[in-house]
């Protein structure tokens, strides 16, 4: 032992006389903790991927919806009438067309087809 805990009897683990540890600092001088920065998420890299991936993705299903609303027209000017199977499957598509762009614009985190599934009619 050496002088100083052999004249009081304490270690330096016991408390103090004073009733606090003797490796604390009493209340009132406790250090004031650094202020919190505030955290930033990290940067969305892979979101980043799948939006230009979509947005690609996106610019082929807009050109095939104009494409599909031109054979649409052919087809009215021939028959006279609508073709319902490729009516259901235009707004299929334009239902698609916008999960893309709303992805892609954090409108909604569901990511699209091929990922997620196709939207249907109904």
């Amino acid at each position: 032992m050496t002088d100083e805990t052999a004249g009081n009897g304490q270690s330096g683990k016991e408390p103090a006389g004073d009733g606090q540890p003797a490796n604390e600092q009493p209340s009132g001088s406790r250090a004031v903790p650094p202020p919190e920065t505030a955290s930033r998420p990290p940067f969305p890299a892979v979101r980043l991927l799948y939006a230009i991936g979509f947005a690609v993705v996106a610019w082929f299903v807009f050109w095939i919806t104009l494409i599909l609303a031109l054979v649409q027209f052919v087809v009215v000017a021939i028959n006279g009438k609508v073709n319902e199977e490729l009516k259901s499957f235009t707004i299929n598509l334009i239902q698609y067309l916008w999960e893309l762009l709303a992805f892609v614009t954090f409108v909604r985190d569901e990511q699209p087809f091929p990922i997620g599934p196709f939207p249907k009619n109904g």
